[in-house]
């Protein structure tokens, strides 16, 4: 006799993490229950207004906020932003473009050349091992 077996499943926080929105711009149904993997894939595949909806305008989470303006989520901490913001504020941001934006995007800028250049390194030293062992 073959077990049934259970769907996975998950809490709302972790359903709105992998979907990229704020879970407490979510309907209360969504917020309420849990969600299985199945429904998880339809939501991906085939997406509702309401969520077609936060994703186009928000508010979003930090980490698309962070993303969209092309920082780190520590960034946004070091700013002071630690609400979610709606594509119009993230919008205004870009376009006021204060120090602390221009500051934060450099930083990012340069810690993904350093994780770039170590990248390179690593495969350099693993391409001269490779020769030796030939």
């Amino acid at each position: 006799m073959k077990a049934r077996q259970t769907s996975q499943t998950m809490k709302p926080a972790t359903a709105a993490k992998k979907l990229n929105v704020y879970l407490g711009a979510t309907p209360a149904e969504f917020q309420e229950g849990v969600i299985s993997r199945e429904e998880l894939n339809a939501l991906q595949a085939d997406p509702p207004e309401w969520l077609r909806e936060l994703r186009r305008n928000g508010p979003h989470p930090r980490q698309v906020v962070a993303a969209r303006l092309r920082i780190s989520i520590g960034g946004l901490t070091r700013a002071g932003i630690t609400d979610p913001l709606t594509t119009d504020e993230i919008n205004a941001l870009r376009e006021e473009n204060p120090e602390w934006l221009q500051q934060e995007r450099a930083t990012q800028l340069e810690v993904k050349r350093e994780a770039a250049r170590i990248k390179d390194k690593a495969e350099a030293k693993r391409a001269r091992a490779d020769q030796r062992r030939a």
